[in-house]
């Protein structure tokens, strides 16, 4: 087996968010310190315990083709959009087809779909459904409309490991290059399920935020305060390639995606066990060759739920120290569940890029158990030298990605 060790890039951004409909948009909102977090104005969530979300600043039909669209579940829009950005951002890169692979990441995939026919099967009989309805339901189709737009045919992937699913993809795309089975790879994750469904059950197990009426400040990571998280849909996308391909062809790159660690815990559905996010960070921090005071930014998943954000925070204060800035983004994305790992790429890599750090919002009572230096108030600035982005899963995944300056 293949094993190689020269570095991969990110040479391709996409993404589109309930902070925008692209990354220069959402970047500049992050940096910002925006909010991404409406209230659900539909009849629908009425009667629903929990009556906001992170919805898309940007409606993805605004960007396809009318008739493409509507044979594609929201789940698998969000993800085109985003590569298509991604993929014009590196270049449109000249590469033979067999060796252009495709890893989307989903933790629900097109549940829109699935539970929207459901209703017109049991509402208006079967010749109802939509013939598309298969194609738009399975988890596997973000990655399959992504390879059938780009041509790609040296696979199309679909981790599915809940909220750790865009992590995943992307430290399987560094895989896949450094295993000599693609030259370029394009991974990332998406999701779109607001839907009462989820969001009855999320609040049926005390997970998501019921702050209603004040969503800006629903979402709220380590702070004493915090009652949950708050779903939001989106999706994000990298293009990874080895470093003398891109010099090669003259391309740019954003930065390195230096390391990759993915373990489970093994212990629980839904309970998280510091043990396995502790490896994680270490395994990612081994596989970069560096140690854990090289690292100067932690993305923490930090959902703003009461036991998940003091379970990450040992976690991180045992396997880096409390000296790296860390920060929170579903403070004002919500939580994309399967883009989420994504995202917080995106933000980690982009804070190295440009030596910015995007503020934490609605921290106004940090938790006295938590002893991170999280950063709040405004952009912090100031050159890093890695930053480690974390995603922990239902199930017991955790994935950690860690990103250096560009050569």
């Amino acid at each position: 087996m293949r094993t190689d060790t020269e570095a991969v890039l990110v040479t391709g951004l996409g993404a589109t968010t309930p902070l925008g409909g692209d990354v220069a948009s959402t970047w500049a909102a992050m940096l910002a310190g925006a909010n991404g977090i409406r209230p659900i104005e539909e009849d629908w969530a009425a009667e629903l315990p929990v009556r906001l979300a992170g919805r898309l600043a940007v409606e993805p039909t605004e960007k396809l083709d009318r008739v493409q669209a509507r044979r594609m579940d929201r789940c698998e829009q969000v993800a085109l959009v985003a590569a298509r950005e991604a993929w014009a951002d590196a270049g449109a890169p000249d590469v033979d087809p067999e060796r252009l692979a495709v890893v989307i990441g989903t933790g629900t995939g097109g549940a829109l779909t699935l539970l929207g026919q459901d209703d017109v099967l049991e509402r208006s009989g079967v010749r109802k459904v939509s013939p598309h309805t298969v194609p738009m339901l399975m988890a596997n189709g973000p990655a399959a409309w992504v390879s059938i737009d780009l041509g790609a045919r040296g696979g199309a992937h679909t981790p599915v490991s809940a909220c750790a699913s865009g992590a995943e993809a992307i430290a399987l795309g560094l895989d896949l290059i450094r295993l000599g089975r693609a030259d370029v790879v394009v991974a990332g994750g998406a999701e779109a399920c607001i839907h009462p469904l989820p969001l009855a059950g999320f609040a049926q197990a005390k997970a998501h935020s019921t702050r209603n009426d004040e969503p800006e400040r629903a979402s709220r990571p380590f702070d004493a305060d915090r009652d949950g998280f708050v779903i939001g849909e989106g999706a994000t996308v990298l293009v990874l390639e080895r470093a003398s391909r891109v010099a090669a062809r003259g391309g740019r790159a954003h930065a390195t995606l230096a390391g990759a660690g993915v373990t489970s815990d093994a212990h629980h559905i839904t309970a998280a066990h510091p043990d396995g996010q502790v490896r994680a960070m270490r395994l990612a921090l081994a596989a970069a060759g560096l140690p854990p005071q090289a690292i100067g930014l932690v993305h923490a998943h930090a959902t703003s739920t009461p036991l998940g954000d003091l379970v990450e925070a040992g976690s991180v204060t045992e396997a880096i120290g409390t000296h790296a800035a860390v920060t929170a983004t579903k403070s004002m994305t919500g939580h994309l569940f399967g883009a989420a790992g994504a995202i917080g790429a995106l933000a980690a890599l982009l804070a190295v890029r440009d030596g910015a750090i995007p503020p934490t919002r609605n921290l106004d009572t940090p938790d006295p158990r938590i002893a991170l230096d999280v950063v709040t108030g405004g952009v912090r600035r100031g050159p890093l030298t890695a930053a480690l982005a974390n995603s922990f899963g239902f199930g017991g995944h955790n994935a950690s990605l860690v990103f250096t300056p560009a050569p």
